[in-house]
């Protein structure tokens, strides 16, 4: 099956370039029809070149806080320097939502 995702311009080309192998969401409906093998196409928001990436895996936790204990930073897309906190996904998604639902980390390949 393959999904249709939006990202903006800097991790959109940080999965395309191979560094970005984490793709963060909330766990929301949309993103409970996943499965592995399935596709995402990806849509860069400023471009709108598009990418086809393949689900190599999906990991379930609570909440990100949860997730960035797991995940070097570099494949979640942040830069060598950076510091990757969770609190960065609150811009996307509130803590509501995020325990609602739950969140994902996604394992990506690009095809």
């Amino acid at each position: 099956m393959k999904h249709e995702m939006k990202l903006h311009n800097e991790p959109y080309k940080k999965i395309s370039d191979g560094t970005k192998t984490i793709e963060l969401r909330l766990n929301d409906e949309k993103r409970q029809l996943l499965k592995i093998n399935d596709l995402i196409e990806f849509t860069n928001r400023k471009t709108l070149e598009k990418m086809l990436v393949e689900i190599e895996n999906l990991y379930h936790y609570s909440s990100f806080d949860e997730l960035y204990k797991h995940f070097d930073k570099i494949s979640m897309g942040y830069n060598e320097n950076d510091t990757a906190d969770p609190k960065d996904m609150e811009q996307y998604y509130s803590k509501e939502e995020q325990q609602k639902y739950g969140v994902l980390g996604i394992k990506i390949r690009k095809k």
